[in-house]
């Protein structure tokens, strides 16, 4: 069961990226791009570590990524109060176009989990975070 499950969830990921990459290509971003707009926009200004910390995907990784948004200036960089420290924030030019992809992707979304009663994605996103927790507990543990 456990195999199937984890099956499941993988292609469902692949999917969804797949889909959400397809909407993001208007604006010349990706999902990993995405994720790290949509975590400014959530959460405000915050340190790179913290990004790739809350977001669980490695320090190279969201370096690489962060990278290419403020080349495409979709970002902007600021030292820290440390001086090894970079604090990431939205530009203009992010604050001003992320309406229109937010209601892109929540089209998407929406468009994708029709299927589902608002009791069932309440439920599923509560299945989601519990695997997440227990995924991030046993790495804790393993530390």
């Amino acid at each position: 069961m456990r195999n199937l499950l984890f099956h499941e969830i993988h292609q469902t990921s692949r999917l969804s990226v797949k889909e959400v990459n397809e909407v993001l290509k208007e604006f010349g971003l990706y999902s990993s791009q995405w994720s790290i707009l949509f975590c400014l926009k959530q959460f405000g200004a915050m340190a790179q570590k913290d990004i790739w910390q809350y977001l669980n995907v490695e320090a190279p990784t969201v370096t690489r990524t962060i990278v290419r948004l403020e080349q495409s200036d979709w970002i902007v960089r600021r030292e820290g109060t440390d001086k090894r420290e970079r604090i990431v924030d939205l530009s203009g030019r992010a604050k001003k176009l992320l309406p229109k992809i937010e209601r892109r992707v929540t089209e998407l979304e929406e468009r994708l989990l029709s299927d589902l009663t608002e009791d069932e994605q309440l439920q599923l996103i509560a299945l989601m975070r519990k695997l997440g927790a227990e995924a991030k507990e046993k790495d804790v543990r393993n530390d």
